[in-house]
C-alpha cells in the first residue's frame, strides 16, 4: 500500500523539484553576474531550504542536530557518510553561515537547472574520479578558497553513496590534501541516517514517510591528532552514529 501511494506522491514531488530549479537558475544567474557573491549564496541558500522542506510532499522529515557552537571566522571540513543526493539541501541551509562548498564529480557540473550552475560558479570543487591529476589540483584549488576566504568544504570520504545506509571505507586522499593544505581549519563529522530511504525503490517512485536525520558531532582540530590518527577516528565517530 506504501508503495502504491508513494507513485502519486512522486509524482507531485518531481513536478516541483524541477519547478524550484528552472525558477532559481535565472535567479543564481542575476545574483552572480550581477549583484555579486553573497547574494548569490543567499539566493543558493533560499533555494536549498525550498528542496528541503519540498520532501514533506513525500511524508519526509529532516532532523538536524547540531549542539555546537562551531566558529564562523575559519575554515570548516564537515566530513560526513553520503547516503543520497537529498543529503545535500540540509547541510547547505542548516550549515549556511559556514559557506559550505562541495567536492563533487564532475558530472554534476552541468545538465541540471541550478545545481549545475552553483557548482560550477559557486567555490565548489568539480573532480575527475578517472584522473587523479585533475582531482587532485581541484581538491587543492578548493582547500585555498577555503583557507582564504574562511569558507568550508563538504567531503563524503567514501567516494560514493551508500545505498543500503551501510557505511563504505573512507577514501582517504582527498581528505588528508584538506588536513594539510587548510592546518587551521576545524573539522566537523557528520553522520546521516535514513536519506538512502528516499531511495528505496530506485529512482522512482521515492520512497515515502522516512525521517531523515542529520547529527552534527565534536568538532575536532585539524592539526589536534596526527593525520592518520585523526582521519581514523572521524571515521569511527560517524560510522559508529549510523544505523543500518
Amino acid at each position: 500500500m506504501k508503495k502504491i501511494l508513494s507513485y502519486p506522491l512522486s509524482v507531485v514531488y518531481f513536478i516541483f523539484f524541477g519547478l524550484l530549479l528552472v525558477i532559481f537558475h535565472p535567479i543564481q544567474w542575476i545574483c552572480h553576474n550581477l549583484l555579486g557573491y553573497q547574494a548569490h549564496k543567499k539566493s543558493v541558500d533560499i533555494l536549498n531550504w525550498f528542496l528541503m522542506r519540498s520532501l514533506l510532499l513525500l511524508g519526509t522529515t529532516v532532523s538536524f542536530r547540531n549542539p555546537h557552537k562551531i566558529a564562523t571566522n575559519q575554515p570548516c571540513i564537515i566530513v560526513t557518510n553520503h547516503q543520497s543526493m537529498y543529503d545535500i539541501s540540509p547541510i547547505v541551509w542548516h550549515m549556511r553561515k559556514h559557506h559550505p562548498k562541495f567536492i563533487s564529480k564532475k558530472e554534476l557540473g552541468k545538465g541540471i537547472p541550478s545545481i549545475s550552475y552553483n557548482l560550477r560558479h559557486g567555490g565548489s570543487a568539480l573532480i575527475d574520479r578517472k584522473d587523479k591529476e585533475q582531482a587532485f589540483k581541484e581538491i587543492l584549488k578548493v582547500a585555498n578558497y577555503a583557507k582564504e576566504n574562511n569558507r568550508s568544504i563538504v567531503i563524503f570520504p567514501e567516494g560514493t553513496r551508500s545505498r543500503n545506509g551501510k557505511p563504505k571505507r573512507f577514501q582517504t586522499g582527498g581528505l588528508k590534501i584538506l588536513l594539510k593544505k587548510i592546518p587551521n581549519a576545524t573539522v566537523v563529522p557528520i553522520s546521516i541516517n535514513n536519506s538512502w530511504k528516499t531511495l528505496r525503490y530506485g529512482k522512482f517512485p521515492m520512497g515515502i514517510g522516512t525521517h531523515i536525520t542529520f547529527d552534527v558531532h565534536t568538532p575536532i582540530g585539524a592539526r589536534d591528532l596526527p593525520p592518520d590518527e585523526l582521519i581514523a577516528k572521524i571515521e569511527e565517530t560517524i560510522s559508529s552514529h549510523i544505523n543500518y
